[in-house]
């Protein structure tokens, strides 16, 4: 065998031997984050191009629940092996009047949900309660037209609207130049805690712009 072909053999050899990336396991994370959607924004960056009806103009969405997402200290595990039924289409419905469409809660337990350790029964619950037991600041609902702000004045407003939120266990993410979530970590018991270093990292931007509800 001549030597470019044995090193080619040997490089293939040497990958094979490498173990297999190991599946996530269900059940076995760190902490949760809580994901809140500012609807209209979404909307305008993708959901109308969709023809999403979370979009549809008798609809008043705000924040929306995106996800509760199981957490590594670093990182994430998804697409988890569980041995649970999947939800069905009355389950996804249930939840959308709190996360826009049943199309997300399907495509969130599935991602998400599945490394929860939880039946998609008792995820959507603890997702609902997760949603539940923080105020959204009601200011942001009285805009009637777009603005440009701090996405800090966003973290603001949520810390002053939930006592004892501090500035490390949430955060707020951008997209395109405009306010896209907000993201508060969450102990297994949904106890607020710090964010870990890969979720801390807050949008910086002074002219996010915000479009008003619907």
């Amino acid at each position: 065998m001549e030597r470019p072909e044995m090193l080619r053999a040997f490089a293939l050899l040497m990958i094979l031997a490498l173990p297999a990336k190991a599946q996530d396991v269900a059940g076995e994370f760190d902490y949760y984050v809580l994901s809140l959607s500012w609807s209209p924004n979404w909307c305008a960056l993708e959901g109308d191009s969709r023809g999403s009806p979370q979009c549809d103009d008798d609809r008043d969405f705000g924040w929306v629940l995106h996800g509760l997402w199981p957490q590594y200290e670093r990182g994430w595990p998804a697409d988890c092996r569980h041995t649970f039924r999947n939800p069905s289409r009355a389950d996804t419905a249930a939840m959308a009047d709190i996360m826009g469409t049943s199309g997300l809660a399907w495509y969130q337990w599935n991602k998400h949900g599945s490394c929860s350790g939880l039946s998609p029964d008792d995820y959507y619950a603890l997702s609902r309660e997760a949603y539940g037991q923080f105020t959204r600041p009601e200011v942001f609902r009285r805009l009637t037209d777009p603005v440009t702000l701090p996405a800090s004045l966003i973290e603001e407003a949520f810390m002053r609207d939930n006592e004892g939120l501090d500035a490390d266990e949430i955060t707020i993410t951008c997209r395109s130049g405009r306010i896209q979530e907000a993201r508060i970590c969450l102990t297994r018991d949904l106890e607020p805690r710090r964010c870990g270093s890969d979720v801390i990292r807050d949008c910086t931007l002074d002219d996010a712009l915000f479009d008003p509800v619907r």
